[in-house]
This record gives C-alpha cells, sequence and structure tokens, in this order.
C-alpha cells in the first residue's frame, strides 16, 4: 500500500487564479478587460453568492472562447502549462509536490480549473488529474461543460469515482477553499493554505 496525496491548484499551488491568467495568455490583455467589462453583471452576480461558481465560470468560459475549435484551444492550453504554469507555482508547493513524488506516493491534482491547459503540465510531472471538462459539440466548445464543474463535493465524488481510498494507507489533501473542505474531509493530513 502508499500514500495518496490530492491537491488543489488554483491558490493552493499556484499564486494567482489560472483562469484568468491563461484567458489573458490566450486572447491578451485588452480583450481580456473588455470582457471582464461585459462580463461584471456575472461577476457581481457571483461575487453577491446569486449565482452559483459552476454558472459564472460557465459564462466566463462561453464569452470568451464560444464556438473555438477544441484543436485551437488545445495548442493554447499545451502552450499555457509549457510556458506558464511553473511560473506562478508557489515554490513551497513545488517542494512538496516533489517530495510526495519521490516518497513514491500517488499525486492527484484536483481542479475546477479545466484540464485543457492542466493535463499537458499534470502528465509531464507525473501526476494523476481531475479537473472541470469543457464539451466540445463537432470540434468545437459549446460553451459548456461536460459534466459538472470540479468543485467541493463534487471534487470527493470524482475522487472516489477515480480512486478506491481503500487502496492506500494515508492520504493527504492540500486546499485553500471552502470548496476543497469536502476534499480536505477525506484525508488523514489536511492541510488549509499550507504555502505562501
Amino acid at each position: 500500500m502508499t500514500a495518496l496525496a490530492l491537491f488543489d491548484f488554483d491558490g493552493t499551488l499556484t499564486k494567482r487564479d489560472s483562469l484568468l491568467d491563461f484567458i489573458r495568455s490566450a486572447v491578451g490583455l485588452p480583450k481580456l478587460l473588455l470582457g471582464t467589462f461585459f462580463l461584471f453583471p456575472v461577476l457581481c452576480a457571483y461575487t453577491a453568492k446569486l449565482m452559483n461558481n459552476e454558472s459564472a465560470k460557465e459564462k466566463v468560459l462561453s464569452h470568451f472562447f464560444y464556438d473555438w475549435q477544441a484543436e485551437e484551444l488545445e495548442a493554447l492550453g499545451t502552450r499555457y502549462a509549457v510556458e506558464r504554469i511553473s511560473q506562478i507555482l508557489r515554490p513551497g508547493a513545488k517542494e512538496c509536490l516533489q517530495w510526495h513524488f519521490e516518497q513514491g506516493h500517488v499525486v492527484c491534482v484536483v481542479s475546477a480549473s479545466p484540464d485543457i491547459w492542466l493535463k499537458t503540465w499534470t502528465d509531464k510531472q507525473g501526476f494523476f488529474l481531475i479537473s472541470t471538462r469543457l464539451q466540445m459539440n463537432n470540434g468545437r466548445f459549446s460553451g459548456k461543460f461536460a459534466g459538472r464543474n470540479c468543485h467541493g463535493v463534487e471534487k470527493v465524488r470524482r475522487i472516489k469515482g477515480c480512486f478506491n481510498l481503500e487502496n492506500y494507507n494515508r492520504i493527504y489533501a492540500y486546499g485553500d477553499t471552502k470548496g476543497d473542505r469536502p476534499m480536505l474531509a477525506l484525508a488523514d493530513e489536511a492541510f488549509y493554505k499550507p504555502f505562501r
């Protein structure tokens, strides 16, 4: 038996949210700022808790990328993973990921961010990935998610769907928001906002 280490991505492993960072990388700062202006009612509704995380994120991604070809999004995601992710990782997070990997633990990133900009990075590191997925219709982004946003209790459901937790003699979990608390509750050792 071995250990399982579960890591939230945005804010836990990273110094900033990768969603806006990816959008800026993909469309440029002027279009990001203009899009933020048009999305202001959505952002206000989300801040006031009148719109849930899933709906708000779908609207943001749909605004910028609706009907984009899957190949183009995947290429942008790969470029972002190669050029940008290492720059936004917290130094302490890098050390912790490396420690778990060197111990032979199974390392899994569990993120509400879409796999299009995480999968290349996790594959290169040798980590598993559980994340939100974008729905593609006829090779184009539909503006919706394929399944649920990987947030809150959905993280736990997806983890249990991928791993038999009884096969691990120790479970570690790392997170930084209330959306990570259900995942943290699975762990023998849970760490909230562990990296500064």
